[in-house]
């Protein structure tokens, strides 16, 4: 690739957040040139991994450090050891192309490639679930991108268009499972002659649940730290990976990434990962690891008795369920029996009279209470 060419990537992170309605156009309606455009949701996505990813995790990927190691890192490609990622910038903020349009979930670079820029078009669409049409979806943002790169001047008259590699980010627990072309969407009866005609377009996945290359982890990779925390199942996990970070941006350079990911931090992973936690008022990374280090023996403590009295009352909700669909009435009240008898030493007679006389639907209210109840009077104290 020479001459006038240049390139640019459409990144898409599809995260699990609301979906959007399928119409693309209702998205762009009113909007003008130089503005971000406003994204109403459709419908919410309860099973969210995050809180919600609010603009802190579109400002961590406005931090040239974090893109270049996601292009290092994350596309094998043999073009990409070929550009100078020293020279990432963003043309709106360079004042190159302060009317070049970003939309509320988009970030626009370019990059030198030799003598020529390459356009790194980053588009952080979250999502709660697989888009089987993601590849319609991209098709119409590429028209786009060309389409705003032309009315800025930014495509030589008469020149080529530039080259496009659009690219998912994906951290949804589902297997992505969408065509990654838009050939694959159409019907494979087509005559040769009339699928000539069709469009053409495909993306790179990239599944953030997929493990890490094993250099990636440790090679100071901000991207892979990013999906490192992400994928994070303990406070320990956490813990470990901020440590690393408060080595890897201890440059005074990099002060604005480093509070970046403290913004991240505070208003979208703890929060889903130790919801109702107050935090203390935080603003560096070093506190953050230093406070992390501090409560991380507390907070897996705290998830191993949830974890453990989760699983006690869906073993006491599967066995009531088991009982009754075994024919055994009493089924249910024998296990609140033996669960009684292991967390109270025994059980007095007054409770044996209640449980011989309880109904199914008393004998469920107690075993749920019988998980956290602190006293056999309070487990079977009357409902109101």
């Amino acid at each position: 690739m020479r001459g006038d060419e240049g390139l640019a990537l459409i990144l898409v992170s599809a995260l699990r957040r609301p979906a959007f309605t399928r119409d693309p156009w209702p998205h762009f309606k009113g909007c003008k040139r130089g503005l971000s455009l406003h994204v109403t949701p459709t419908n919410a996505a309860p099973e969210s991994k995050m809180a919600a990813h609010d603009p802190s995790y579109k400002r961590l990927f406005a931090h040239r450090e974090l893109v270049a190691d996601l292009l290092r890192g994350f596309v094998r490609e043999d073009w990409v050891t070929e550009l100078d990622l020293a020279t990432l910038e963003r043309p709106r903020e360079s004042g190159v192309a302060a009317d070049l349009r970003e939309r509320e979930d988009d970030l626009i670079w370019r990059v030198r490639w030799g003598e020529q820029w390459v356009y790194v078009y980053l588009l952080l669409e979250f999502q709660s679930r697989v888009d089987p049409l993601m590849a319609v979806r991209l098709l119409t943002y590429v028209g786009l991108l060309y389409e705003d790169l032309a009315a800025a001047r930014m495509i030589p008259a008469g020149g080529p268009l530039p080259p496009v590699v659009p690219i998912v980010l994906y951290n949804g627990h589902a297997r992505w499972s969408a065509a990654t072309e838009l050939a694959a969407l159409r019907s494979p009866a087509l005559p040769r002659s009339l699928d000539a005609w069709q469009p053409q377009l495909r993306y790179l996945l990239l599944d953030e649940q997929a493990p890490l290359a094993p250099e990636l982890a440790s090679s100071g990779n901000l991207a892979a730290a990013l999906f490192r925390l992400e994928n994070s199942r303990t406070p320990a996990d956490i813990q470990q990976v901020v440590a690393s970070l408060v080595e890897w941006l201890a440059d005074p350079a990099r002060d604005s990434l480093r509070r970046a990911f403290v913004v991240w931090l505070k208003r979208v992973l703890l929060p889903a990962r130790v919801p109702g936690v107050e935090l203390p008022p935080i603003h560096d990374l070093q506190e953050m690891n230093a406070m992390l280090a501090e409560r991380v023996k507390t907070w897996t403590e705290e998830w191993k008795q949830e974890g453990i009295r989760e699983g006690m009352r869906e073993g006491m909700r599967e066995g009531m369920r088991e009982g009754m669909r075994a024919g055994i009435p009493r089924g249910e009240a024998k296990l609140l029996r033996r669960l009684i008898a292991r967390r109270f030493g025994g059980i007095p007679a007054w409770v044996e009279e209640r449980l011989d006389g309880a109904s199914e639907a008393q004998l469920e209210t107690w075993g749920e209470r019988v998980v956290d109840g602190l006293s056999l009077e309070e487990i079977f104290a009357e409902s109101d």
